[in-house]
């Protein structure tokens, strides 16, 4: 295999490895949301994430990348603060497996993200494979829980935008500095606002959670927020922002197996049929042309 082959391999590993992370990151809202407000939820994991990262640049001896304050600022607002805290919202009125509506539409919102701001330009056939993903998984949201249209259903699908313009400037980053000091510099440039956020939305019966609600904070902070981007960034660095984004279409099926093996869900045959057919979507669109 050529270099450049091994490299989009490499990056679609990578993109894999940070969509498992992120697939516990609705059921674990969720979970918080039993002890915590959803603001707390968001200040609160993002201060524990901004927490490690500046501790980590801190200890390798990091110089700020003043050239690309701006971008980092942008990327901390989206995905530190918008993408998170508009998601908390949601779960407070609708079902986790709503989420399965963002995550459907995610990967493709991506990649117009990508052409729009990051100059990549997918063939007609990536765009049809792209389409066709995220028409299987929204299928089959619609089909497995019997959607209604809510107010939180605005709050997923406005989250889901920031997700998506958020992934795009960091893969754009990650282009030009590691993946995991991206993020790093993302979340350590927020920990001023995450603090201050925390200490507002801070109430006297946080201070004894349960174990799983805890548990589920300190997930959301520590691998949602923090260790997954580490993997993430530097797969859409290497195998292109637009294709690697594809491999999110096999997130709600992520979080359906984690949901069996951790609560012992059953997962129906049907949903298995569904995860080989967008696996194979995914598997098609990583051969379509981006230039």
């Amino acid at each position: 295999m050529a270099p450049a082959g091994r490299r989009e391999v490499a990056g679609m590993a990578l993109g894999m490895l940070g969509v498992v992370i992120f697939g516990g990151t609705l059921p674990a809202t969720k979970l918080a949301l039993v002890d915590f407000s959803p603001w707390f939820v968001t200040f609160g994991r993002a201060a524990l994430a901004g927490a490690a990262a500046a501790l980590t640049l801190v200890l390798l001896r990091r110089t700020p990348p003043w050239g690309r304050i701006g971008a980092i600022l942008v990327a901390a607002l989206l995905l530190v603060f918008g993408f998170p805290g508009l998601m908390a919202l949601a779960m407070r009125s609708v079902p986790a497996s709503h989420g399965g509506v963002v995550l459907g539409v995610l990967p493709l919102a991506t990649a117009v993200f990508a052409a729009l701001v990051a100059g990549e330009r997918p063939s007609r056939t990536f765009w049809l494979w792209g389409v066709a993903g995220a028409a299987l998984v929204v299928g089959f949201a619609i089909k497995d829980s019997g959607l209604r249209l809510t107010a939180g259903d605005a709050w997923l699908f406005a989250s889901g935008l920031c997700a998506a313009l958020g992934y795009v400037i960091l893969g754009t980053l990650s282009r030009g500095m590691p993946g995991w000091e991206v993020i790093c510099w993302v979340m350590t440039l927020a920990l001023p606002a995450s603090l201050a956020g925390a200490a507002l939305t801070w109430e006297h019966h946080f201070a004894a959670p349960g174990p799983v609600g805890a548990a589920a904070l300190l997930y959301a902070a520590f691998f949602s927020m923090f260790l997954g981007f580490f993997a993430w960034n530097a797969g859409l660095a290497m195998g292109g922002i637009a294709r690697v984004s594809q491999t999110q279409l096999l997130q709600p099926f992520v979080t359906l197996a984690l949901a069996a093996l951790v609560v012992g869900e059953t997962v129906p045959a049907e949903t298995i049929g569904f995860t080989l057919a967008v696996a194979a979507v995914v598997w098609m669109g990583r051969r379509s042309r981006i230039d």
